[in-house]
This record gives C-alpha cells, sequence and structure tokens, in this order.
C-alpha cells in the first residue's frame, strides 16, 4: 500500500505542465508535488518516439526513487510515447493527459486537434476521438519556452498554422500543456471555436482515482518541489512569469537519470 503522505509526481518537457500542475493544485490542494522539467531537451514534438519514450522512462525512474505515490506524464508527446506501457509496468497509479481531453472534445461534433508533430503524426488522439482535422504546430513550445505566447510574432504563426482549419470546426484539441499558455492568441485566430486543453480534465480524474484508492493525504500543505535538468533561474524566471511561484527548485544533471 502506498503512502497517502507521498507526493504527486508530474512531469514534462518544460514548463508547459504547469498548466495540468496548477489545475491539480486546486483540485487537490492537500496534495504535494514533485514537478520535474526536462528543460535541457525540451521540445520533445520533433524527437522521434522511441527516444521521448526513453526520457519518459528515465523520469519516471528518478521521481519513483524520490517516493512519489502516483505519476502525471503532464505532456502529450510523451504520453502518445510512454502510455500505456508506463502504466502497466510501474508500481503506482499513471495519468496521462490524452483521454481526459478526448473525453471532453466528444462532446463536440467538428474536432481538430494542434500538437507537436510527434503527437500530431503518433495517431494517438485519434484512438479515443474521432477528428476532422489535425495540424502539427513546431514552432508553439519555443514560443511559450522563451516567454512569446503574448507577442505579435505568436499571433502570425497562428495565424500560418491555423489558415487551412475547417470553417465550421466546433472545437480544438490543445494536444500540448504548452498550448494553453497560447489561448488568447488562438481565440483570435478561430473566435467561436471552444479550445479543450487536458488540464481540468486530468486533475478531476487524478482527484477521483486517489479518492477511490483511499490515497488521498489527509494532512499534506499543498508544497511543489521542481527539478529541472537544464538552466535553473531560466526556468524559475519563466515558471514566475507563467504564475507559478517557484520556492524549492533543484537541478538534475541528465547523468542522475
Amino acid at each position: 500500500m502506498k503512502d497517502p503522505k507521498a507526493p504527486i509526481g508530474v512531469f514534462d518537457s518544460g514548463v508547459g505542465g504547469l498548466t495540468v500542475l496548477k489545475a491539480l493544485r486546486h483540485a487537490l490542494p492537500r496534495e504535494d508535488f514533485l514537478y520535474f522539467g526536462d528543460t535541457a531537451r525540451v521540445p520533445y514534438g520533433g524527437k522521434p518516439l522511441p527516444m521521448v519514450r526513453r526520457f519518459a522512462w528515465e523520469i519516471a525512474g528518478f521521481l519513483l526513487r524520490q517516493g512519489v505515490k502516483a505519476l502525471v506524464v503532464a505532456c502529450n508527446t510523451a504520453s502518445s510515447a510512454a502510455l500505456p506501457d508506463l502504466a502497466e509496468d510501474l508500481s503506482v497509479p499513471v495519468f496521462g493527459v490524452l483521454e481526459p481531453a478526448a473525453e471532453v472534445a466528444r462532446g463536440y461534433g467538428k474536432v481538430g486537434l494542434i500538437g507537436t508533430q510527434a503527437t500530431v503524426e503518433s495517431g494517438a488522439y485519434g484512438r479515443y476521438v474521432p477528428l476532422a482535422w489535425a495540424k502539427a504546430c513546431p514552432l508553439f513550445v519555443p514560443l511559450v519556452e522563451e516567454g512569446l505566447w503574448d507577442d505579435p510574432v505568436a499571433l502570425l504563426v497562428a495565424r500560418h498554422y491555423l489558415e487551412e482549419a475547417p470553417k465550421d470546426l466546433e472545437a480544438l484539441i490543445l494536444g500540448c500543456t504548452h498550448y494553453p499558455f497560447l489561448k488568447g492568441t488562438l481565440e483570435k485566430v478561430l473566435p467561436g471555436v471552444k479550445l479543450i486543453d487536458s488540464a481540468e480534465a486530468t486533475a478531476r480524474k487524478v482527484a477521483e482515482a486517489l479518492r477511490q484508492a483511499g490515497l488521498l493525504n489527509p494532512e499534506g500543505q499543498g508544497k511543489v518541489v521542481h527539478y529541472v535538468t537544464g538552466d535553473p533561474e531560466s526556468y524559475k524566471a519563466l515558471a514566475e512569469r507563467l504564475g507559478e511561484r517557484v520556492e524549492t527548485l533543484y537541478r538534475v544533471s541528465l547523468e542522475e537519470l
């Protein structure tokens, strides 16, 4: 039996998973978290899926060694590459972000998807929801990682990527946890289209699963410890621009994974 007082592990290629972390903290205010951003190897989206799968296993192993009671793969590319193998083989509950977003999308008619090259080419979302249109948007992650989500260049890039979207599109899955930071820009390009991100749906799923398993923390403080593989100061500055207060931060070398 896992210790309910143990933290929940959350990981992403960079800062994108902070959207999921925020939703998790709102849904589970008494839980403690370990957040891992693989900032030395971001972005994942243009890398081969077997390579991303290896990264996911390395990070999962690291977080398990820190004693997490559950693992949230807060990255669409890593979810596409490594689930359901992680869920089948690890000793703790594992949650991805694909299925929760797809569940929301099934409530709409014509649904589109934007994501990284790896996520779109994997066809992973198509296993959960019929897609009318899908587009890889490889420049979106670097724009967010550089803090340019509301810059005019982001609007130009969004218009370029979305110009071929069907005129009668009802909903668009933001198939990358970085993309919610671009919501304001995307709404200008696709007014009236429902933008679906997986953060809140994933948080609800995790909260319910932990409750059913008797793993809710009765006395947690809502603490978050951050780990990064790249430059800690750059990560902290960007995370705080995105609204995440970073109090405890450690750098992990790739050799430690």
